[in-house]
């Protein structure tokens, strides 16, 4: 198990067939840290209000979060974005190692990051609600085709590629230029006197300096699956859980067959002592 300082995700959007729960799940049951952030959009309180469907793989990241909080004293913040707005009626909140808040001052080192999920920053979703709910309806159609797309993908033996990330990052171009997202980010992390920023929100995740400020976004569950990571030396790094779990899945077949090795020449010399 890799053992990381912080850990932070973003955009698992709980309660949507397209969100990748169960590879959420398995990736925090398989890396450790000490500070976990849950950076917006953990649970979609826009589709489960609609269409969406609350499903017990949904509840089983809950449980591990809650399991490790208790087994490894590790601590959560849970920062709301604009799919789990509804978390604004018990905001600010805060029990044991468990904190509820809109933004977050991470020190790493001797940096300090604003960390917030960034919806403040889009114009569309701050100014235009009834064209971003709009878009949302295309948005849901697009991970529609993608989840299907990936099913025959998966039957024929191939590699999840998010085919979603690709046709959204070039309307998501446009948004940018619009909204100016990552530069009224950097701007704000440097107005709290800060050397970072880290948000989510865009399902893009990057890693990268803007002038003096350290700008990192965690990505998404949905489609690319990615997360940021803070080494215990205040270095950051993005995550990949396609490449990350190759690497997982051959470390374990490895584990396996120098198990199996030994087991054989154990039981060859038991028996060969017998002899």
């Amino acid at each position: 198990m890799k053992q990381y300082k912080t850990i932070v995700i973003s955009d698992l959007h709980l309660g949507i067939k397209a969100s990748k729960a169960k590879e959420a799940y398995k990736f925090l049951k398989n890396n450790s840290c000490e500070t976990l952030i849950l950076n917006g959009d953990i649970i979609d309180g826009w589709q489960l209000k609609k269409s969406g469907k609350w499903k017990k793989k949904h509840s089983k990241f809950f449980k591990l979060i809650l399991k490790i909080m208790s087994d490894k004293n590790m601590q959560v913040i849970y920062l709301r974005g604009n799919h789990d707005d509804f978390l604004d009626e018990i905001m600010p909140f805060e029990i044991g190692n468990f904190k509820l808040r809109r933004q977050f001052i991470l020190n790493s080192g001797a940096n300090k990051y604003l960390v917030i999920h960034g919806d403040i920053f889009d114009s569309i979703t701050s100014n235009l609600s009834w064209l971003s709910k709009l878009g949302d309806v295309g948005y849901t159609l697009l991970l529609w085709i993608n989840r299907h797309y990936n099913h025959i993908r998966q039957k024929r033996g191939k590699d999840y590629y998010s085919l979603s990330a690709i046709i959204k990052n070039k309307v998501k171009k446009v948004v940018n230029l619009i909204s100016d997202y990552e530069k009224k980010l950097t701007q704000l992390a440097n107005e709290k006197g800060c050397n970072g920023i880290i948000c989510g929100h865009i399902h893009q995740a990057d890693n990268k300096m803007i002038g003096d400020i350290h700008y990192l976004n965690s990505g998404d569950w949905v489609e690319s699956m990615t997360a940021l990571v803070e080494t215990h030396s205040n270095q950051w790094e993005i995550i990949d859980y396609v490449t990350w779990n190759k690497a997982h899945k051959l470390k374990k077949e490895q584990k396996s067959k120098i198990e199996d090795l030994s087991s054989k020449q154990l039981n060859s010399s038991l028996l060969n002592k017998a002899s």
